[in-house]
């Protein structure tokens, strides 16, 4: 099995010794406690599970501006996006050497994490704005990613974490979240070797579903990991429990069996494009895929990026640093003149007239008003639970 990122074996920080669970729980009673943000609750679900593997808590400044500037931790790790807990009030936890975090997702805002405390740092207005910068490709506070990093306060909280929970992940999505551990086991289990992952923060239509497969059959892969975001999202993208029933839909009807793991992650989307996508490729190779899909305009957001900036990005990783297999793709839409799904760059003859594509908000319409798409555009089974979704939606 392919190794994970930059150790010998998956490094998950949750806490499973129920011992030491039960002692960390009572210890947090007697702990200054410190409220965290979304994200940085969703960075600890993340180091919880294994999947930001070696990494065994929150960045300092240091490493954070290292990330930024120059893809690597002080310490000369390749790494794409600051792993932070960024506050805004620290006077509950001055001059404390451990700290429980707070859920602000949890309705109890339980304990998420025990943290000890290396270093308690104030960042300039200058270094975050830099930061930011380098992370989401921009200075616009429209850019959700960017807005959401430079909003969360200017203290960052830096040391090693034991995680206690996944926070509302487990409860909200018992069938479908899963650790990198999980994920490592199922694949185990299964008897596969090569495995391609996709990211989706959104259903899956018939395009992605097609992808999904032409991956598959180049790389000789013994199945796919679909594997969904399920944290917070921008206004108007599609809630996980839909994005998911759909695509459990899909894999049903249109998949071979036993060709598909169906599965989802606790982390709030960036929108960061090219650097997202490397971090993707990284927490996936932690997950045990040897194969990931880099589409057109990969985890972007309005036209921040250019459509293969997250493609081009992989030439910057340093040669031996990532063993999992990037499967660069193109645009993919059904054509019209060959009767299938076709990447659009494998195809020079065609023009704009020959596919069928259809727009988000064209599609959102024609749901809304009871319309189904295009059977080459959208599974019809897939179809009428978005479209229950859209028609729920409106009549609120």
């Amino acid at each position: 099995m392919i190794k994970p990122y930059g150790a010998e074996a998956l490094m998950p920080l949750f806490v499973y010794d129920q011992n030491r669970h039960h002692e960390l729980l009572h210890e947090a009673h007697q702990l200054p406690q410190l409220m965290v943000s979304s994200a940085a609750a969703a960075n600890a679900v993340m180091l919880g599970g294994g999947y930001f593997t070696p990494l065994t808590g929150y960045m300092n400044l240091a490493d954070s501006l290292s990330v930024a500037r120059e893809l690597k931790t002080s310490a000369g790790l390749f790494w794409p996006v600051p792993i932070v807990n960024v506050v805004a009030d620290v006077s509950a936890i001055q001059g404390a050497s451990r700290i429980a975090l707070l859920d602000p997702n949890q309705e109890d805002n339980a304990v998420i994490a025990i943290q000890t405390v290396t270093a308690i740092e104030e960042i300039s207005e200058a270094e975050l704005t830099e930061i930011a910068e380098k992370i989401f490709g921009t200075t616009d506070t429209n850019h959700p990613g960017y807005n959401t990093f430079v909003t969360q306060g200017r203290y960052l909280v830096s040391g090693p974490i034991e995680v206690l929970n996944f926070s509302y992940f487990q409860n909200d999505f018992p069938d479908t979240f899963r650790t990198a551990v999980e994920i490592r086991n199922e694949i185990q289990s299964r008897g596969w070797s090569k495995v391609v992952a996709f990211q989706t923060r959104n259903p899956m239509h018939r395009a992605h579903e097609e992808l999904c497969k032409m991956a598959q059959e180049a790389v000789d892969a013994d199945g796919v990991l679909v594997h969904m975001l399920l944290g917070k999202l921008k206004a108007g993208d599609i809630p996980a429990d839909v994005r998911d029933a759909s695509i459990r839909k899909m894999v049903e009807l249109y998949f071979p069996p036993n060709t598909v793991m169906v599965t989802g992650y606790g982390f709030d989307m960036l929108y960061a494009g090219p650097r997202e996508a490397l971090l993707h490729a990284i927490f996936r190779q932690n997950a045990g895929c040897t194969h990931f899909i880099v589409g057109r305009d990969h985890a972007g957001v309005g036209d921040y990026y250019g459509p293969f900036d997250a493609q081009t990005i992989f030439d910057q990783v340093p040669e031996g640093a990532l063993d999992i297999e990037i499967f660069k793709a193109d645009h993919t839409a059904y054509s019209k003149k060959l009767n299938r799904v076709v990447m659009m760059r494998d195809v020079p003859d065609h023009t704009k007239e020959d596919f069928i594509l259809l727009s988000g908000t064209k599609v959102r319409e024609m749901l809304s008003a009871g319309e189904l798409p295009p059977p080459e555009f959208t599974r019809p089974e897939v179809a009428k639970i978005l479209m229950a979704y859209y028609q729920q939606l409106d009549a609120a």
